[in-house]
């Protein structure tokens, strides 16, 4: 229950003109390190694509919540199809990832001491649901059931444990920071 009331007091931190203004540089930074800082590894198959787009809606979501994380998230996913596609249609599977990416990331994080384990189980509820079963859903239906959802799940797990402690210590690296960030924003609203 206690997660719930997070949603309704994340709304109230995009009220704030700083906190709006963070926001919104954490979406451009989602969007810029979704076109350039990533790289797939050809030794898995070219099933591991490694991408540093997940730091600032996590960063969005331990700083301001679910609902601007998710923001982040999902705005950043079709702003990026907008500014360069890259193949094909839109596909909105993946905006709705990212939406619950963002608020996945608040729920577990926001107003919370970021901590390893926390960080740990929030990378793996994302994971668990957006990152695997979510993801090998909508490259399942992108295109067109071949081969099987098993197969693309199975890609997904690969992927998951090449990336799960890189990203992991990348965002209990940043946490301190984040955490002072957040400290000076409140202390300047009051």
């Amino acid at each position: 229950m206690r997660y719930l009331k997070k949603i309704p007091a994340s709304l109230f931190e995009l009220k704030d003109i700083r906190s709006l203004a963070v926001v919104a540089m954490l979406l451009a930074l989602r969007i810029v390190l979704g076109m350039f800082a990533n790289a797939t590894l050809p030794m898995f198959g070219n099933t591991v694509k490694l991408s540093a787009s997940f730091i600032p809606i996590a960063v969005a979501g331990a700083m301001f919540g679910p609902v601007p994380a998710g923001l982040v998230g999902a705005l950043g996913d079709v702003l990026s199809f907008v500014i360069a596609p890259t193949g094909g249609a839109y596909f909105p599977g993946f905006t709705i990832s990212g939406l619950l990416t963002g608020l996945i990331y608040g729920l577990v994080l926001y107003n919370e001491k970021l901590c390893l384990p926390r960080i740990a189980a929030a990378w793996a509820v994302n994971a668990l649901v957006v990152e695997s079963f979510m993801a090998a859903y909508w490259l399942y239906v992108l295109y067109a059931q071949e081969p099987s959802y098993l197969f693309y799940l199975s890609a997904r797990g690969i992927s998951l444990a090449v990336k799960c402690v890189p990203e992991i210590l990348i965002l209990f690296a940043i946490s301190k920071p984040v955490t002072m960030l957040s400290c000076r924003l409140v202390k300047k609203k009051a």
